[in-house]
């Protein structure tokens, strides 16, 4: 009994430490797991931009080869020695200008030579008219048979068909002499010296040089040919607009007009070749140049819009993330067109002035708490 009771002193209060412990540990657990449970979420940072409501054209983009309005390839029509060259290469030339000069003295002799013929026959028409006058009073009065009167006036007609032919040879050495002079048949930009002075040249065989109008120029591009029924329909309405953006360059913008649709599809690509006319007054599009088209075909009015990197797709279609004024998100259908890498129009599910989710997507889930960072500079 003695011996039972000494130990139980010794237990006594190993067990009231041991309960103190328990209650300590349970004490810090219970303050740890409180504070977890009232630990804020961090925000998440991302970027935003807000819904804008205006006016969109619809445009369909193609790829445009720039063409010149029209081109000349100048040929001579007289033969001879090329003399002078009267331009520079790379010039800008007038209707009318003169351009190139073949040797004329060939044809300057020709034209002496023609119209001392012309004198002679008409000196000789002349005397006969006058022959003709004569006998005519001498029939009046029968001094002269009539078979010797019609014979003086056949001489006249025959005199008179050869004077006009040699006035039409005459004129035709007067044209070639001046198939001598060069002249320039249009406006345009005239390109390389094809010929220079000292070579003989055959007519219309050689090509002298090369004259391209472009101002205006045209600029040639394909549509596929299920576009071509809303083209059709557009162009009933108005003139459909036409912008050509050079390659690597979005300042230099040129605006026209398309003025062509070819009158059968290309079975192999499935396209349609179409013309836009520009009037290129600084000469920004050159022949041969690829070029952005975008053709306007549609304006819409009064559009919700949107960055396109706003937009992403889930497994239930097109969504974005708006942000709420108390800067948690909410996660939104919508339906949406893109038009370009920078804009879409929204069709459904959102209305201008509230603010989208442009980046930082990945990280968001609905009622999220955000942070707006915004773009440097």
């Amino acid at each position: 009994m003695k011996i039972y009771m000494i130990q139980r002193r010794l237990i006594l209060p190993y067990l009231i430490l041991s309960g103190i412990l328990l209650i300590l540990i349970n004490s810090c657990s219970a303050r740890k797991s409180s504070g977890k449970a009232g630990e804020a979420k961090p925000a998440v940072p991302v970027r935003v931009a807000t819904a804008v409501m205006k006016d969109v054209p619809l445009k369909i983009h193609a790829i445009g080869n720039v063409e010149a309005f029209s081109t000349v390839a100048l040929k001579s029509r007289a033969e001879g020695q090329l003399l002078r060259v009267y331009f520079k290469e790379g010039q800008n030339v007038r209707k009318g200008d003169l351009l190139f000069l073949i040797d004329p003295r060939p044809f300057e002799e020709a034209v002496k030579q023609a119209e001392a013929v012309l004198a002679r026959d008409l000196v000789q028409l002349e005397n006969a008219e006058a022959d003709l006058k004569r006998y005519e009073e001498l029939l009046k009065e029968e001094l002269v048979p009539r078979q010797q009167y019609d014979r003086i006036r056949t001489n006249v007609e025959s005199l008179r068909a050869i004077v006009k032919a040699d006035r039409a040879q005459l004129e035709n050495a007067k044209l070639q002499l001046q198939y001598c002079y060069i002249h320039s048949p249009i406006d345009g930009l005239i390109g390389s010296i094809l010929v220079h002075p000292g070579n003989m040249i055959k007519p219309n065989e050689t090509t002298m040089a090369i004259i391209n109008q472009i101002t205006p120029v045209y600029v040639t591009f394909h549509i596929p040919e299920h576009e071509l029924l809303r083209i059709k329909k557009a162009m009933e309405k108005r003139k459909l607009k036409t912008e050509a953006h050079l390659q690597g360059s979005e300042d230099h913008v040129e605006i026209g007009e398309l003025t062509f649709i070819n009158n059968t599809i290309d079975q192999t690509t499935g396209t349609i070749m179409m013309k836009a006319t520009f009037p290129n007054r600084n000469m920004i599009l050159w022949p041969g140049q690829f070029v952005d088209v975008f053709l306007e075909v549609e304006v819409r009015k009064n559009s919700v819009l949107i960055p396109s990197r706003a937009v992403q797709i889930g497994q239930q279609g097109q969504y974005v993330f708006i942000v709420k004024p108390d800067n948690t998100v909410e996660l939104r259908p919508v339906l949406a067109v893109i038009l370009s890498e920078n804009e879409a129009i929204v069709e459904k599910g959102i209305d201008a002035g509230e603010v989208v989710v442009t980046d930082g997507q990945l990280r968001l889930t609905p009622d999220a708490i955000v942070e707006i960072k915004k773009d440097a500079g």
